[in-house]
């Protein structure tokens, strides 16, 4: 039997359950995302990536600044949902809201809750060298995250991930999971089971300051930051002054001798990844090979173009 769906969400990640809800037996009344948000260079309002395809679905879009705000809910009341799915939304949803559907509210969560409860799970599996994370179907309630799970699917994390990579996946996965959980929790056949407190860990929102990167820590570490870090805010040095984003790189367990910092040549012999990389650059700990940047102001490209237009890059020093 078709639902009466009220779907919530913003970003990229929303789509792929969205369109699974739009193409399924149930019946998406409404969408809510959040307001039109400045960008580009012109920094004109541009609607969420969940506003334009709704808007192709010819869905009901609301865009409340608080969803929470007694008209909003009355308006979620009005609708008559059966439940709500929520997908990376952006928004805290109070008591009031989460009564209203019979149902309640599911929420897809990018990480295998408890762990990585808050704003950036995937950037923090890639951080914590995972080699594994996934997707959690939960029934929301009012604390962060805390909600007792209906299902949870587990998703390899590859050495060459990045965050936008991996959430693109982990999104794919999310839908699956949540068109193979929903009938089973209307029919009372799944049971939501509660969340272990003991094993819970929190992440705050990723800062644009988080990119600038610390040359003293371990190769590997830095080599995380790259790829956590994409595509936003971008792992980002200094040289001269001028700011250079580090796309892609390999973390190298040889060393130069050089302060941390220092651009060097690649070493003799070396294979993998990082044998088509232009340059490295000493760290803490090893070197990191950089394979893909992009000079401010210019566009993105391999190491080994930028390294020929750079006369004695080697050398330098990136702060």
């Amino acid at each position: 039997m078709g639902l009466r769906v009220v779907f919530l969400g913003t970003s990229e990640f929303a789509l792929p359950a969205l369109r699974r809800l739009v193409e399924s037996e149930h019946e998406v009344v409404g969408v809510y995302t959040q307001p039109d948000r400045p960008a580009g260079r012109g920094r004109h309002d541009k609607p969420s990536p969940v506003n334009e395809l709704a808007r192709q679905y010819d869905l009901p879009v609301h865009q409340p600044p608080r969803i929470s705000a007694p008209q909003s809910a009355d308006a979620l009341v009005a609708a008559k949902p059966d439940v709500l799915v929520a997908a990376a939304y952006g928004q805290i949803l109070s008591q009031p809201v989460l009564d209203v559907p019979p149902l309640g509210v599911l929420n897809i969560h990018p990480s295998l809750l408890p762990r990585y409860r808050g704003a950036s799970p995937v950037a923090a599996a890639i951080l914590a060298g995972d080699d594994e994370t996934g997707v959690t179907i939960m029934r929301m309630v009012l604390a962060l995250d805390e909600g007792p799970v209906l299902g949870q699917r587990r998703v390899a994390i590859d050495a060459n991930d990045t965050t936008g990579a991996l959430t693109e996946r982990l999104a794919r996965e999310g839908a699956e999971l949540l068109m193979e959980a929903l009938p089973l929790y209307v029919e009372g056949s799944l049971e939501p089971r509660p969340q272990d407190p003991s094993l819970a860990s929190y992440v705050s929102t990723v800062k644009k300051e988080d990119g600038l990167i610390d040359w003293t820590l371990h190769a590997v570490q830095i080599w995380r930051r790259v790829r956590a870090y994409n595509p936003w805010p971008g792992a980002y040095t200094h040289a001269d002054g001028v700011i250079l984003r580090i796309h892609e790189a390999w973390p190298l367990s040889v060393e130069s001798g050089q302060p941390a910092g220092t651009v060097v040549a690649i070493p003799g012999a070396i294979e993998g990844a990082a044998r088509d990389a232009g340059f490295a650059v000493q760290t803490g700990n090893g070197l990191l090979a950089v394979l893909r940047l992009q000079k401010e102001g210019r566009r993105e490209m391999a190491a080994n173009d930028f390294l020929r237009g750079e006369r004695g890059f080697l050398g330098r020093r990136l702060r």
